[in-house]
């Protein structure tokens, strides 16, 4: 089977191949820093990369659902690899907001351009005729180590300082490596430089129209997402997908012990909270499906973002506190699984207060009392 003929429908057995490879690499590259060339080429030849790219293009055009149980699968084996592969299909999705002029040029000579994103404004755009200059840094761009392509987000002062993304390809910025973090080590998650590079305009887009899931160049149902609805599920998935390692590596540990009733206990509350977890991102991928975008649906898929996250945070704790010694042993998977869900479930996307998930929830429901 060639890259050009992955449908929706091979996705899960390429998540499971990626998944296998994955896993051999994963001590390597979290020692590393990097995913391994290997990995590499499996994640772009698996489909994750065109999940989100029209059928014109040669892309998948496919559902979230089917995305969350992909990014499930290969993180329980590699939680690096699993993160990488939901911001590479969350940025196809983000580069479909071009005009279609830059569908081409991302796209036109394939599906399976990897693009990473920097989401933060962090730098300025000045108008230019036909463009934009762009200048900046961005931190924490994940997979920016292998990306053919770069999303960067910028404010533009002759513009009301009203941000915009601008789409550039590799060679025309630096990458400082910067990534220096407990977890997530092989995410490549470096700073990008941009010094005044020139941006042609079929290359940017209003940010505004990707938080407001409006689309001006594409109808695609999958295209046309407010980022409330969203957003914050493409950083738990990795998380929860990564706690469901984490329980397997601890069984693996107790196997063959002694289990006390408060070992037993402790296991238990823990597989819990991760099948919670499993839910509520799942709950989220169907009101995206199903384009249910109603206020209340919305803001519960920003908690359920966050619970999620939160719940396999606490899991992962339970499952090392349970395995004891053992389970930290630089040998084994657990500690690399603890590290990693405890550095993904940090991000800002996940944060309660920061992504007014909790103001917005609550509001909700106040507004819904009888």
């Amino acid at each position: 089977m060639t890259v050009a003929t992955l449908s929706a429908r091979e996705l899960p057995a390429a998540a499971d191949r990626l998944a296998g490879l994955a896993a051999e690499h994963a001590a390597a590259a979290d020692t590393a820093g990097r995913l391994s060339p290997e990995v590499v080429t499996a994640l772009r030849a698996s489909g994750f990369a065109r999940h989100f790219v029209a059928a014109r293009w040669g892309g998948t055009e496919g559902t979230v659902a089917d995305l969350v149980q992909g990014v499930l699968r290969v993180s329980a084996s590699c939680a690096a690899t699993g993160w990488c592969v939901a911001l590479l299909a969350a940025s196809s999705r983000y580069a479909a907001h071009l005009p279609e002029q830059g569908h081409e040029k991302l796209w036109g000579s394939g599906a399976d351009a990897l693009i990473a994103t920097g989401l933060v404004p962090t730098g300025t755009a000045g108008r230019t005729e036909n463009g934009y200059r762009l200048s900046g840094r961005w931190h924490y761009v994940s997979g920016i180590d292998f990306a053919d392509w770069v999303l960067l987000c910028a404010n533009v002062p002759e513009e009301d300082a009203r941000p915009r993304f601008f789409a550039l390809p590799r060679g025309t910025f630096g990458v400082v490596q910067s990534w220096d973090c407990v977890g997530m080590r092989a995410t490549g998650s470096h700073t990008v430089v941009v010094d005044d590079v020139f941006v042609p305009a079929h290359l940017s887009f209003a940010r505004s129209e990707m938080e407001s899931g409006t689309n001006s160049w594409s109808r695609l149902p999958v295209h046309n997402i407010p980022f409330q609805a969203i957003g914050a599920t493409t950083f738990a998935v990795p998380a929860v997908g990564a706690a469901e390692g984490a329980l397997a590596a601890a069984v693996r540990v107790l196997k063959g012990k002694r289990i006390t009733e408060a070992v037993q206990i402790d296991l238990v509350r823990a597989a819990a909270r991760i099948d919670s977890a499993r839910h509520l991102v799942e709950q989220n991928a169907s009101v995206i499906d199903d384009r249910t975008f109603q206020p209340n649906l919305l803001a519960r898929n920003q908690r359920n973002a966050s619970f999620a996250g939160e719940q396999a945070a606490e899991a992962v704790a339970a499952l090392v506190r349970v395995a004891g010694t053992a389970g930290l042993s630089d040998s084994g998977d657990l500690q690399r699984f603890w590290r990693d869900v405890t550095t993904a479930t940090s991000h800002v996307a996940l944060r309660y207060d920061i992504t007014r998930a909790a103001a917005n929830y609550s509001t909700a429901l106040i507004e819904q009392a009888i």
